[in-house]
């Protein structure tokens, strides 16, 4: 019989919100599953006109490109709402994402101002669906994700959304699944209504790797997979592991890696997902080394901002270590009690790979991290970095 991929567990959502421990049941262990993976789609993207504009910083550099190539990326857009007194009104600015330029023409209210017309999408942490000026406002200050100045505006106008058609959602099915618990005693007596369950990724020796996809079951057949074995029909409720998901658990299939880089296999959302894996994984409540010791960092494979964070979590913790994914979780590890406390030193080989390679790569939202940014934060943290 093949070895389970899946474990299915009872699911109790007060008691999860809570923090209750021991509650979940073992129901089934699951050979595979199909249809669990989906990746959500982009966000929907619009057109906005920034009417009024006195343009600074990159975006003026981003409006002369656009007039010489037809549009120009930007990146993210905060705009500031002011009150009559040039102060801001709310706590945090309304943010359009992936923006690109599209061009400008003279403001038809005052031929010193430039009305810009630009491509993008809203993020989803805006606390209200359009940023309303109070009476007497000048209007909005433009700024960048890093708050650089980008200068004003006197309004927005939105022109119109992408029309999408509504996604399609595939069935989940839990297959060659061998039932357990109160799971067999329902089905045994015909219940119609199999309850609340949790899936879980193991790996070959039956350990959780992560936890998968929570929801309901639907329905349930036997089995193509073996006798007195049955799929299962579960439905969603929360969302489903991405498809890059996939190519990490089976490098995670014969347990924790016991060899580095070989999240460098995986595409760029693979990669993403490895550093999840790797924090799900860590082993809690172990002390941190002491400060001053040293450790290398493999600079090879270090191609993009998520590549240096796989690097660094095996540096400091082995093969499928983790040690942040930001520079906010850094900074939390660099804390204690995640494998290393400074002051420590960093010894980054084949550290021209990441120089070259670390911030440049093209975006149209959020902007990686530079080589440079990088240096100046583990100087900052007391991290002796030394190049090698």
């Amino acid at each position: 019989m093949e070895a389970p991929r899946y474990l299915l567990l009872s699911y109790d959502s007060e008691a999860e919100f809570n923090g209750e421990d021991g509650y979940e049941e073992t129901w089934a262990t699951c050979v595979d599953a199909e249809g669990l993976f989906g990746d959500p789609p982009p966000p929907a993207r619009g057109t906005y006109e920034l009417l009024g504009c006195v343009p600074e910083g990159e975006l003026s550099t981003a409006l002369a490109r656009a007039r010489a190539e037809g549009s120009a990326p930007l990146g993210s857009l905060a705009l500031e709402t002011l009150d009559k007194k040039g102060e801001r009104v709310e706590a945090w600015p309304w943010h359009l994402e992936g923006v690109r330029v599209l061009g400008d023409r003279p403001c038809a209210r005052d031929l010193s101002l430039r009305d810009i017309t630009v491509e993008a999408s809203e993020s989803e942490d805006n606390g209200s669906d359009y940023p309303q000026c109070p009476p007497l406002s000048p209007g909005y200050r433009l700024l960048s994700a890093e708050e650089a100045p980008w200068g004003t505006c006197k309004d927005l106008a939105h022109v119109r959304y992408e029309q999408r058609p509504e996604p399609v959602e595939t069935p989940l099915r839990l297959l060659g699944c061998l039932p357990r618990g109160a799971l067999r005693t329902a089905l045994n007596v015909g219940e119609e209504d199999l309850g609340h369950a949790k899936v879980l990724r193991l790996d070959t020796h039956g350990r959780t790797v992560q936890a998968a996809v929570e929801g309901e079951i639907t329905a349930w057949i036997p089995s193509a997979r073996g006798p007195g074995l049955i799929d299962l029909t579960l439905e969603p409720w929360s969302e489903r592991p991405p498809t890059a998901a996939s190519e990490v658990w089976d490098l995670w299939w014969e347990g924790r890696p016991s060899a580095r880089n070989l999240w460098a296999r995986c595409c760029p959302e693979g990669r993403d997902f490895w550093l999840s894996t790797a924090r799900e994984n860590r082993i809690h409540g172990e002390p941190g080394r002491p400060p001053g010791m040293t450790y290398h960092l493999d600079g090879r494979h270090i191609l993009d901002e998520r590549g240096f964070f796989c690097a660094l979590g095996e540096a400091v913790n082995g093969p499928g270590g983790y040690f942040g994914w930001g520079l906010d979780a850094l900074n939390d590890c660099l804390r204690g009690r995640w494998g290393a406390e400074p002051p420590f030193t960093l010894v980054w080989h084949d550290a021209h790979v990441a120089r070259t390679c670390l911030g440049v790569t093209p975006h149209t939202g959020y902007r990686p991290l530079t080589f440079e940014e990088l240096l100046a934060f583990f100087a900052e943290k007391r991290v002796d970095v030394r190049l090698a």
